[in-house]
């Protein structure tokens, strides 16, 4: 059976607790979360599942990364992954430099439609083709813009930059993924666009959902209402606001406040109702099967997993062939962990399994992911050998 090595998420709590200089007792009183559980957890008997890191990052003030170990260095390094991201980040730092001489950008319309298709990969979860060609596309946005501005440019600019959003928090560099989202701002100023403004709002929320800081998280979704209440209402808008809502649910169910999840998501519901499918609104996939999908996350995150389980049996033969595969591959690992933590070991092996054929960049990297296939090796008497394999591959 694969060992857990010194360098387990459950070491790293430890680690940082001591170095707060707090007991174990100590630590458990500031979480929601039993002292038996954190036990547990550091010793490396129990998976720690991404709310209670969150929770431990929050209590201690520090990055969840630090907790997480992100960005998975060695496995980005083996997928050649790694070496895509320094051009990523030299591509966000040229915001300002106005237009490149040196640089023939093409027909506006070649732009708009390279922007789009970024979205679609990330969807997709092509997370090494993006990252590929996010750089140079930055640069032929910002130099288009900066020489012809239009609202289509730099909308497709601040497009660019929420696709850099995207990839960078898949793949674990979350101090990246918020200069991202300071760059989506400026573009979305510049664009006069109320909806991406909103919309970044939405990310930066989520930013605060993974460190645990629920308040703040849910301060940036009334924000990202505000920006929309000043503007007329369309599709567009109706789809942002019931993705905020989304948005609001989950952040509601980490925090344990069930009446503020069911409000957000009859609200997103009511939204879902009036416009349908409208997950060809900033690649949102919002619509009634995200709201269904949420419903389910929002019934993990409140660790009601007989609950999540029975959602996901009636959930799963009727996700439609169009659905994200990204949007799928969260829908697996949401299930397979809830499997696990009611017994279901087999389900959820298969579970994982069924995500990392769906989506292997996206399901290797995910926190949520390798946690859950770290506790299923604790819980096996003897390890399959998909098991193993499954281990292995996330460098356990």
């Amino acid at each position: 059976m694969p060992r857990l090595d010194d360098d387990h998420t459950g070491a790293r709590i430890k680690e940082q607790r001591k170095l707060a200089r707090l007991t174990q007792r100590q630590l458990a009183d500031r979480i929601p979360y039993s002292y038996s559980l954190l036990n547990q957890v550091e010793c490396g008997a129990k998976p720690a599942t991404v709310d209670l890191m969150a929770a431990v990052a929050h209590a201690l003030r520090i990055d969840v990364t630090v907790l997480t170990g992100q960005p998975y260095v060695t496995e980005l390094q083996q997928d050649r992954l790694a070496a895509l991201v320094r051009p990523i980040r030299e591509a966000l730092d040229l915001y300002d430099l106005g237009a490149d001489d040196a640089l023939d950008t093409g027909p506006p319309a070649r732009l708009l439609a390279a922007a789009d298709q970024l979205c679609a990969d990330v969807r997709a979860t092509h997370l090494r083709k993006a990252a590929t060609q996010l750089p140079g596309l930055i640069a032929e946005l910002t130099t288009a813009a900066w020489r012809t501005p239009s609202t289509e440019l730099w909308q497709a600019l601040a497009s660019t930059y929420r696709t850099a959003h995207d990839v960078t928090v898949k793949l674990g560099y979350y101090d990246l993924s918020s200069v991202a989202l300071d760059r989506l701002g400026w573009a979305a100023q510049r664009a006069s666009d109320p909806c991406l403004d909103s919309l970044r709002q939405y990310m930066r929320a989520l930013v605060y959902f993974r460190e645990g800081d629920y308040g703040i998280g849910l301060r940036l979704i009334s924000s990202g209402h505000s920006i929309l209440g000043a503007v007329d209402v369309t599709r567009e808008s109706i789809a942002v606001s019931g993705q905020l809502h989304l948005g609001a649910s989950v952040i509601a169910a980490r925090a344990d406040d069930s009446h503020a999840v069911e409000t957000h998501l009859a609200e997103a519901a009511g939204h879902a109702r009036r416009i349908g499918d409208a997950s060809d609104v900033h690649w949102l996939s919002f619509g009634p099967t995200n709201v269904a999908l949420h419903r389910m996350s929002a019934a993990v995150e409140m660790r009601q997993y007989d609950d999540a389980l029975a959602q996901a049996k009636k959930i799963k033969p009727k996700l439609p062939p169009t659905l994200a595969t990204s949007r799928r591959s969260h829908f697996l690992i949401d299930q397979a962990r809830s499997e696990m933590e009611t017994g279901r070991t087999e389900a959820a092996l298969a579970s994982i399994v069924e995500a990392r054929h769906a989506a292997p960049e996206q399901t290797r990297y995910h926190p949520g992911a390798r946690e859950t296939i770290k506790g299923l090796v604790h819980l096996s008497r003897r390890t399959p050998d998909s098991l193993g394999h499954m281990a292995a591959w996330i460098g356990l």
